[in-house]
């Protein structure tokens, strides 16, 4: 085995975390109010959460889950997807998007991406489909709508049902459309390093009525009604349970801070974007970094800030990783090239050569700190170790 890199920090070096969460006093007020009702699983707080969301994405129904893992889950789950058959995902991605079809007992086909956005390539999306295939399952990246015009119109023309992870896509749009209302569910994420967190947590949002009412039951044990209406209700008999369904529901506790964040919303989003804007001017002239392209009418929102490494830099963007590392800078690898990874390999015959564009991504991606709290002292000494470390 090699030896691992040594990531001593330097003696004085200022220590910049790859994110921080943004959270105050705001926020901690907002559990007083579950803690005080006793509502904390799945209550009004998480009906509020839900409408927040409705009235921020302009989608037509929003369920509260535990992660945007079991978001898609539930998503594939409605749609009835198991054995025999595909979904199509792009290779370039977090492992959870592939494993919840695994998950499922179907089979991942997955597509290459644009190496300029890191989203799926519409053009190898068109090559992927076979009669088998069940639904598309489209990733929105770093927070960067992916290239949804050429994509729905594939799926609309085969009559395939179109998945949006939009795990780190709350608050982004293209073309003032909001992630995860492009096709016909949005799976979102309120993990730690999200542009809103509720320490974990997700949102599956969905177009249509009925599939909405089957995510709702299949959410909680498959059971006809929620505590919260049956209480409500004041029946004290249990719900009639006519599907297997699974344990995803949010807490209130979890809620009562999403619905702080996403009032924050604005403020969030627009730190980010000023960030990630001194980011792109500091940068953008260091040879062997490209900066994120972000193409005419999308609204990024940063939920990481990723570069593409090339030419010498690419090479060694492990080094440079562990380098910065030891100037008390965190980095991260942008995300998997998920193909690589070891239960893929082995279960698909793939090689890593198979998806060019993700494997290139995979090796060269490099994600920088970003977080609303960051200060300029903090980006400043990230900009100047990072060209110091290029050369």
């Amino acid at each position: 085995m090699d030896k691992p890199l040594e990531q001593t920090t330097m003696p004085g070096a200022m220590s910049v975390p790859i994110t921080r969460p943004a959270l105050g006093s705001e926020e901690a007020a907002a559990l007083a109010d579950p803690l005080a009702t006793g509502w904390i699983v799945q209550g009004p707080k998480v009906r509020e959460f839900e409408r927040a969301f409705c009235e921020l994405s302009r989608a037509p129904h929003a369920l509260a889950t535990t992660s945007c893992t079991t978001a898609l889950h539930l998503a594939l789950s409605v749609l009835g997807v198991g054995p025999g058959d595909e979904i199509v995902v792009p290779s370039f991605t977090y492992v959870a998007s592939a494993n919840v079809v695994e998950q499922c007992g179907a089979t991942t086909v997955f597509v290459d991406v644009d190496s300029s956005t890191f989203n799926m390539d519409p053009v190898a999306l068109e090559t992927a489909i076979s009669p088998r295939t069940r639904a598309i399952m489209v990733v929105h990246l770093f927070g960067l709508v992916a290239d949804m015009d050429p994509i729905m119109a594939i799926a609309r023309e085969r009559g395939i049902p179109v998945i949006e992870d939009a795990a780190c896509a709350v608050g982004s749009r293209l073309r003032g459309q909001h992630a995860g209302t492009f096709g016909d569910f949005g799976a979102f994420s309120f993990h730690a390093r999200k542009v809103v967190t509720t320490g974990e947590g997700g949102m599956l949002t969905v177009s249509d009525d009925d599939r909405a009412e089957r995510a709702s039951i299949m959410r909680s044990h498959g059971g006809q009604i929620s505590d919260l209406e049956r209480h409500r209700m004041g029946s004290f008999a249990l719900p009639e349970h006519e599907v297997v369904g699974f344990n995803y529901r949010m807490t209130d506790l979890q809620a009562a801070l999403g619905v702080v964040q996403l009032g924050r919303l604005d403020e969030l989003v627009g730190r980010r974007r000023e960030l990630a804007a001194v980011y792109d001017e500091a940068l953008s002239d260091v040879p062997g970094v490209v900066v994120p392209r972000v193409p005419d009418g999308a609204e990024h929102t940063y939920q990481s800030y990723v570069l593409r490494l090339t030419g010498e830099a690419a090479m060694q963007r492990d080094e440079v990783a562990v380098a910065l590392q030891r100037r008390g800078i965190s980095t991260r690898q942008g995300t998997h090239a998920v193909h690589l990874l070891a239960y893929y390999r082995r279960r698909y015959d793939i090689a890593a050569e198979d998806f060019p564009r993700s494997l290139d991504a995979d090796s060269s991606s490099l994600s920088l700190p970003i977080f609303p709290a960051m200060t300029g002292e903090e980006q400043d000494y990230v900009i100047a170790g990072l060209r110091d470390v290029l050369g």
